[in-house]
């Protein structure tokens, strides 16, 4: 439902106010023509020596700023927030789950949905906030959990991976939905579902996993298409589908990433380490479907590699590819930087983030693409200037033309 913005803020005001019942808050994205001093803004209540406290974690571009608020403190730290123009507030309590959208027009799309159900930690010193709990039946179909509804040891970085992938798409959603790229009718109360394809899904771990959050947290109607190009994963994926229910809402093809063709359009384009030129393959599928999201996390990147080797180092950067291992590393970040710089000459707010941490996997980056806004014709002046200095051509490019 459409209702005046300002109405609509004194209910997030309330809702955030209620110490006993408030779960997290969180604001993100921006308004048509602003833009808000923070990326985006977490709320929720601890209990510290001093008494309960409205813990508040501002983001910037690079780190996280956390103070919190006392007593007659809370109104006016809320208050100062709330005149920011974020362009989505997202309340979760005991009892309902509130997304707010600010249209283009300046008004509030509303959703109100149930609430977990869960009880609110106060713990000051927590781990970060799960988007998925260790005993969902996702993680135990996916033998990432034991029957007990306990992270196996030897699965708990793929736990983190799953936990550290959903937090980047929930930003990514937003920034999405503030920008006015998902369409309305995709959004609680719409007419039709997110539709969402993974492409080269492998096991699908982060395929169900995008599923069950946006389905069971976020409150959306989703239609899920799952790619490989084998049988088995076809054939295997679609049995844990069947156990769990979803079949009908998580669908799985053998297709190649060039290749597959779908009903409808995708909302959400995601590719998960996908080797070498694949990714490429799915980001140009991405823009080609006009896609509002998509998430790519690339695997090696032998393609730029080779073309370093066969061309003369530009001068004075023959040091960054004298020596292999050097060059290996250099081209990863020359190809994903390129990638980035192509996405946005084509109309898309890119951001390069690390996926999971290092130790867990050294492939670790992830292009985060948002359709809508940035500078295209810098974007494309600065990726002729670069690959003219070093003379290579991205596959991506060729894909697009």
């Amino acid at each position: 439902m459409v209702e005046p913005l300002a109405p609509a803020l004194d209910r997030v005001r309330a809702l955030v106010l209620d110490d006993g019942s408030l779960i997290r808050a969180l604001a993100s994205g921006r308004r048509k023509g602003q833009q808000p001093a923070w990326r985006r803004t977490e709320l929720r209540y601890v209990d510290l020596k001093a008494g309960r406290s409205l813990q508040i974690t501002r983001y910037d571009d690079t780190q996280a700023h956390v103070a919190n608020h006392r007593g007659e403190a809370i109104g006016p730290a809320l208050d100062e927030l709330l005149a920011e123009p974020f362009g989505n507030w997202h309340v979760e309590t005991s009892t309902e789950t509130l997304q707010l959208r600010v249209t283009k027009s300046g008004d509030a799309a509303l959703s109100v949905q149930p609430g977990p159900g869960l009880v609110p930690d106060r713990g000051h010193d927590r781990e970060k906030a799960r988007f998925l709990a260790e005993d969902d039946p996702v993680l135990v179909a996916l033998g990432i959990s034991d029957a007990q509804g306990r992270i196996k040891p030897t699965r708990r970085a793929k736990y983190r991976q799953v936990e550290e992938f959903l937090r980047e798409l929930a930003a990514a959603l937003d920034d999405a939905i503030a920008a006015g790229r998902i369409d309305a009718d995709a959004l609680p109360g719409g007419t039709r579902p997110l539709r969402v394809v993974d492409l080269g899904c492998g096991n699908a771990y982060l395929t169900f996993a995008a599923h069950a959050w946006l389905t069971r947290i976020r409150g959306l109607a989703v239609a899920v298409t799952g790619v490989d190009v084998k049988e088995q994963s076809r054939a295997h994926n679609t049995e844990v589908a069947t156990s769990l229910g979803v079949a009908g809402e998580v669908t799985f093809v053998v297709a190649g990433i060039d290749d597959v063709q779908l009903p409808e359009p995708p909302d959400v384009v995601l590719a998960l380490h996908a080797c070498d030129t694949a990714t490429d393959d799915a980001l140009a599928r991405g823009v080609g479907w006009d896609a509002a999201l998509i998430l790519a996390a690339p695997c090696c990147h032998h393609d730029l590699s080779r073309q370093l080797r066969e061309q003369p180092t530009p001068s004075p950067y023959t040091l960054l590819t004298r020596d292999g291992i050097l060059r290996e590393r250099f081209a990863d970040t020359l190809t994903d930087a390129l990638r980035a710089t192509l996405l946005r000459s084509r109309g898309y707010r890119v951001e390069v983030v690390e996926f999971v941490g290092s130790e867990h996997t050294p492939r670790n980056t992830l292009l985060r693409a948002v359709a809508g806004g940035g500078n295209q014709e810098q974007a494309s002046r600065e990726y002729d200037a670069l690959t003219t200095a070093w003379q290579v051509r991205p596959r991506l490019a060729e894909l697009l033309g």
